[in-house]
């Protein structure tokens, strides 16, 4: 099982952790609400979780372009 961290807008993996078993406080996902856990957690068949999150890269771009928030797909 592998909790993968991928950027929500260019799909590059950001980070991932390599583990049997974890507590889901410890990953601070005891934080989120419903909603917000249903929008950046996806369990995968194989077990793992992927995580959605955003980049170094790409909070760059929304903090320089903030129009950018208004399209749903600023990468090209």
């Amino acid at each position: 099982m592998a909790i993968v961290y991928q950027c929500s807008h260019c799909c590059l993996v950001v980070g991932r952790i390599e583990q049997q078993s974890i507590n889901s406080s410890e990953l601070g996902f005891d934080r989120l609400n419903t909603e917000e856990r249903e929008a950046a957690i996806s369990y995968q068949n194989n077990g793992d979780i992927h995580v959605q999150a955003i980049c170094d890269d790409c909070y760059d771009a929304l903090a320089l372009n903030p129009s950018f928030h208004e399209i749903d797909t600023f990468i090209q």
